[in-house]
């Protein structure tokens, strides 16, 4: 996700999506532990997205 389309959500929206790519971040490491995965970067593509949403997350306190 790009972070124009993560400023259009709401906050709930942000924390289900969050919620969302823990998980794919979680399955992700799982899978590339048992075997390698195809594309190993996406690992850091999904924890990017994270922190953007994070970051968004708190944005949106203030």
């Amino acid at each position: 996700m790009k972070q124009i389309e993560i400023s259009k959500l709401s906050k709930q929206d942000l924390e289900d999506k969050l919620l969302d790519y823990k998980k794919q971040l979680g399955d992700l490491k799982m899978t590339h532990a048992i075997s390698p995965l195809e594309n190993p970067l996406q690992i850091k593509i999904v924890r990017r997205v994270i922190a953007r949403i994070n970051t968004a997350l708190n944005n949106k306190d203030f």
